[in-house]
């Protein structure tokens, strides 16, 4: 069975960031993640986190590049042309917060494609900006990740498939990027996510939710249990971030 770890963005919502690491400890979760652990974002210092995941011995295995103002419809910076200084302005800071958290690898969302820009002018954008992210991140062993989402959910996501992905990985050219292949955003994009061999050499992060209702496995349509078990058949060693709403309770192992 894999390594599952809490997503503190969406589970626990209804508590503050500090009580959501204290309630995955109780759930049994071996591990945290979140999409930003920035203190406009959690609202906790990053002191107060780092304190309590060593005082509770749950690591956080990931989390993002800034990404923009998300109030204001950003959902990530790396494929807008007008955007290039400001995406990499915010490299060393992510870093920073990584060093202090212990975290080994930080996802780059790519951004909603930019109106009046072309998906070529984009494409050679996102591949100068993950070419620049994947080396200063290699400075500080820090692994590069890149995340299709699904455009039901956020319409116009740049980055929406696992071939795309692959493409972009292969034109960066560097040995520090990799795919976080979220198996909810897979599916919704019409993905069989029992047949990833082909992306396992690519693969550093796994993500779950079920399907409808980006819920805990078990509540939806995807088949998680034939999931979980190819992912032992294909030795997969990285964690499984339980990023869903949790509509009957946070840990689905439980059940």
């Amino acid at each position: 069975m894999p390594r599952f770890a809490a997503n503190l963005s969406l589970l626990y919502a209804h508590l503050p960031f500090l009580e959501r690491i204290k309630a995955a400890k109780e759930d049994g979760f071996e591990a945290i993640e979140c999409q930003f652990p920035y203190q406009e974002n959690s609202g906790a210092a990053l002191n107060e986190i780092t304190h309590l995941m060593t005082q509770l011995e749950l690591p956080m295995v990931l989390h993002n590049l800034r990404a923009g103002d998300f109030a204001k419809g950003d959902r990530g910076l790396a494929c807008d042309p007008t955007r290039v200084e400001e995406f990499r302005r915010g490299i060393p800071d992510a870093v920073n917060h990584a060093q202090h958290l212990g975290v080994k690898q930080l996802n780059c969302l790519a951004g909603i494609l930019p109106e009046g820009i072309g998906r070529n002018q984009a494409q050679q954008i996102f591949v100068e900006n993950l070419t620049y992210a994947a080396e200063e991140l290699k400075k500080s062993n820090i692994k590069l990740l890149i995340e299709p989402i699904n455009t039901f959910d956020m319409p116009g996501f740049f980055l929406s498939s696992s071939q795309h992905a692959l493409e972009t990985i292969m034109a960066v050219q560097s040995n520090n990027l990799y795919l976080q292949y979220d198996a909810y955003h897979a599916h919704r994009m019409g993905e069989d996510i029992l047949r990833i061999e082909e992306l396992m050499p690519f693969i550093e992060h796994i993500q779950i939710a079920d399907h409808p209702g980006r819920h805990e496995p078990g509540t939806g349509e995807i088949n998680y249990p034939d999931f979980f078990m190819l992912l032992d058949d294909l030795g997969y060693e990285g964690w499984v971030g339980c990023e869903y709403k949790e509509l009957h309770q946070a840990n689905f192992l439980k059940a």
